[in-house]
């Protein structure tokens, strides 16, 4: 999975080969024009306000086409000047192929803008906002199958036709049977029993990208947002193929094996999960909410109440009907409205998260 996303010649993201937004190989929320940043940016000055005075750093990491770093640099400036001015942008993005279209979309940044990494960033830490927009996502999982009797890994081997196929390898241990005992997986599966060939996901690289960004991170907060499930629900029976899945072209499919370099690949995070690397990693958690929730907590319903406007032009009631349908597949439960946010704090916790709150009017 590492090598087909990441790799810098052939990997789908390492050479630049992905396209994000709504004729690309799959949209995101930032994609799809500048609501979900405008409705995202008073959480953002409001994190970066409770640090006091001095330099402070927006961190994105993955940033994709750059468009979401893009965004909250210009609601920055234009909606809290003061604090834009104290403020930098930093991207963390390690495939060299989207990074020189980052840099073009960026030039327009009104931020004073770099690209780092997490090591370099721990050498000295930032004080700030580190955000993680479907980033954990893409992390190489660890695919494992139960046999009957015992938890299996699952591996990448070649098929008598000469294809790529996964077969069950060695039987875990280590890590990855202590991940099951935490999860009640081991040392057999919850009853009801599973049946031969049920297969599921583990989360190796959670820890490790946690601990480096806690590391890059002086003081302030880390925003997850990505599609996430508790674990009653990751590891449920019915979930028998775990939640691996490839995209390309707007399309999804089940099959992460097939032309590798060319489909996106990912898999959902399991919040006990996450919530327990981030606590080892030195994070406080903060809260999480799908972000239906945390948009209409952040004024999704304001906002969509001012695209009332009678008596616009036709031009304008086109522009007005585009931003209303963007602002509603935000929310839409079907799709992106069912990401989670999960929020974390590096050094005082602060209080309650403003997409955490009710929302107001």
């Amino acid at each position: 999975m590492d090598w087909a996303l990441h790799d810098p010649h052939h990997g789908a993201y390492g050479a630049g080969r992905l396209g994000i937004g709504p004729r690309g190989d799959f949209a995101t929320s930032p994609s799809l024009g500048p609501a979900f940043a405008e409705l995202l940016a008073p959480q953002i000055a409001e994190w970066l306000l409770e640090l006091g005075e001095g330099p402070l750093a927006l961190v994105e990491t993955g940033p994709g086409e750059g468009d979401l770093a893009l965004q909250l640099a210009q609601a920055l400036r234009d909606g809290w000047p003061a604090l834009a001015q104290r403020c930098s942008l930093v991207l963390v993005e390690p495939n060299a192929g989207m990074a020189e279209r980052q840099a073009k979309r960026l030039a327009a940044s009104p931020l004073p803008t770099r690209w780092s990494d997490l090591p370099s960033l721990a050498a000295e830490p930032v004080r700030g906002v580190v955000l993680a927009h479907e980033v954990l996502d893409a992390l190489a999982v660890q695919r494992i199958v139960w046999d009957g009797q015992a938890w299996r890994e699952q591996r990448v081997a070649l098929s008598a036709a000469g294809g790529l196929t996964l077969q069950a390898g060695d039987p875990l241990d280590g890590w990855a049977a202590e991940q099951l005992d935490r999860l009640g997986l081991s040392p057999a599966p919850r009853r009801p029993e599973r049946p031969r060939g049920w297969c599921t996901e583990l989360h190796p690289g959670l820890e490790p990208w946690l601990t480096g960004a806690a590391a890059a991170l002086a003081a302030g907060r880390l925003l997850v947002v990505d599609y996430a499930m508790e674990a009653e629900r990751y590891y449920a029976l019915q979930r028998c193929d775990g939640t691996l899945m490839a995209y390309r072209g707007q399309r999804a499919s089940p099959d992460p094996l097939q032309d590798p370099g060319h489909w996106d690949i990912t898999a959902h995070l399991c919040l006990e999960s996450l919530d327990r690397a981030a606590r080892t990693s030195g994070w406080v958690p903060l809260g999480a909410c799908r972000q239906g929730q945390a948009l209409l907590a952040l004024g999704l319903a304001q906002a969509l109440h001012g695209l009332q406007r009678p008596g616009e032009g036709e031009a304008n009631l086109a522009a007005l009907l585009a931003r209303r349908e963007a602002l509603l597949r935000l929310v839409d439960p079907a799709s992106l409205g069912e990401f989670r946010w999960i929020a974390f704090a590096r050094g005082e916790a602060g209080p309650r998260p403003r997409f955490l709150q009710e929302p107001s009017g």
